[in-house]
């Protein structure tokens, strides 16, 4: 924690960076809690919880490219204030669905919304090394993603109360604030010589032409790489069960344990606990680890992911539901960290806004036939029994990564 203000206190660009993102990220829960509650109001099943996910799944992958190759190619720091613009003009478009009949308008929107964030959390990613220096990296990566989770704790917990207390329109309202505060807040950093675009080689006329091939050209230095191509594996593995736990955490609050809004908002609110709690010891452990640790944690960590995910599918008990989706997600989070920490260590600047992107993009893609699935399997099986699954699933990843290492494949890169 003494690292965490440290860095708060003495780091100007990364207290703006920060500041921004616990508003916006608060908002974002609210924003979730309110548009899945709506969602399953209108079927009382996953189905429009699923179309409203695959909606903006569907639009990330699509996104995430373009995302990439623009954040390797402009000023990083415009395109994230115009990505929250944009988010805050979506974000209050959804007042309007919360009286309309039909789910039409949540699709639109949560497709519009996604679409834009690609390229703000890969810029944000990307500009880390710029606005921390080498001895403040790990910190900065942890403090971000810790606060990540302590937003869905306290997004989802006071989402889901203000929903049953003062209705939807009020929690997307106070999402397109949030946004206007986040475009404020980034449009404050300064970095010698005032731009955040990244050091690469000159721009040709036939590099513009053909974004595509500039972005083949990221995923070909993925493969080179055999710890990021490893990292990306993971982060498909993790989403094959991630996917479906989007369709059950709003299935499990309102239909399992019959808790409506404020149930839905109880177990995203726990399971950012948990992440929270991951956080921290990732924090505190990261420094000490070495590559060889580092490889056997993220192993140890899917095992217990996935297993306790099984047995958060299974209690009658709704406390030691919270418990164990609590572990689950714990877990995921010490794996997240240490993965992203290597990755800001290793990563050159010229390819940094494409890798990020590309990893948000393929995780998505992964999600998104994992929420098609558990979508289609709600109106047939138990919420419970997709969500056994869905835990046995993730935790084959701890043993894709063991036959990686097991076989040579994961040699520690140079820096």
């Amino acid at each position: 924690m003494a690292g965490f203000l440290q860095l708060l206190r003495e780091n100007r660009n990364y207290r703006y960076t920060w500041l921004g993102q616990v508003v916006s990220e608060t908002g974002d829960h609210f924003n979730n809690v309110a548009v899945f509650s709506l969602a399953v109001r209108h079927s009382n099943s996953g189905v429009v919880v699923a179309g409203v996910l695959l909606s903006r799944a569907i639009s990330a992958i699509l996104a995430g490219p373009f995302a990439g190759v623009l954040l390797d190619r402009m000023d990083r720091k415009r395109i994230m204030i115009i990505s929250d613009l944009v988010r805050a003009a979506v974000a209050l478009g959804f007042i309007l669905a919360a009286d309309a009949s039909s789910s039409t308008l949540l699709y639109v929107l949560s497709a519009m919304l996604m679409a834009a964030s690609p390229f703000f959390t890969s810029g944000r990613a990307a500009i880390l090394p710029a606005i921390a220096s080498k001895e403040e990296l790990h910190t900065a990566n942890s403090l971000t993603q810790t606060t990540q989770w302590s937003t869905l704790t306290l997004g989802a917990l006071l989402g889901g109360a203000s929903v049953m207390q003062f209705g939807h329109q009020w929690a997307f309202f106070l999402n397109a604030i949030s946004f206007l505060f986040s475009a404020w807040c980034i449009s404050r950093l300064r970095v010698p010589g005032g731009t955040f675009q990244a050091q690469r080689k000159a721009i040709t006329e036939a590099d513009v032409a053909r974004p595509w091939q500039e972005y083949a050209d990221g995923l070909r230095y993925m493969r080179s790489v055999p710890l990021i191509a490893g990292i990306a594996v993971i982060n498909l593995g993790w989403a094959t069960g991630g996917g479906a736990a989007q369709i059950l955490f709003s299935l499990f609050g309102e239909n399992v344990f019959h808790r409506g809004a404020s149930g839905i908002g109880t177990i995203w609110g726990c399971a950012g606990i948990g992440l929270l709690i991951g956080g921290f010891i990732a924090h505190r452990i990261g420094p000490r680890l070495s590559f060889t640790a580092y490889k056997r944690a993220v192993m140890v960590c899917y095992l217990v992911h996935g297993s306790a995910y099984v047995v958060f599918s299974q209690v009658s008990s709704f406390g030691w539901a919270l418990v164990f989706i609590a572990i689950s997600r714990g877990a995921v989070a010490v794996s997240s960290v240490l993965n992203v920490s290597h990755l800001l260590r290793l990563l050159p600047d010229e390819y940094r806004g494409r890798v990020f992107s590309t990893l948000e993009t393929i995780t998505w893609g992964m999600m998104l036939i994992s929420m098609t699935i558990a979508g289609v399997a709600s109106q047939s099986y138990s919420p419970r029994l997709i969500g056994a699954v869905s835990g046995v699933v993730s935790s084959l990843t701890a043993f894709y990564w063991l036959g990686l290492n097991m076989a040579g494949r994961l040699p520690e890169p140079a820096r």
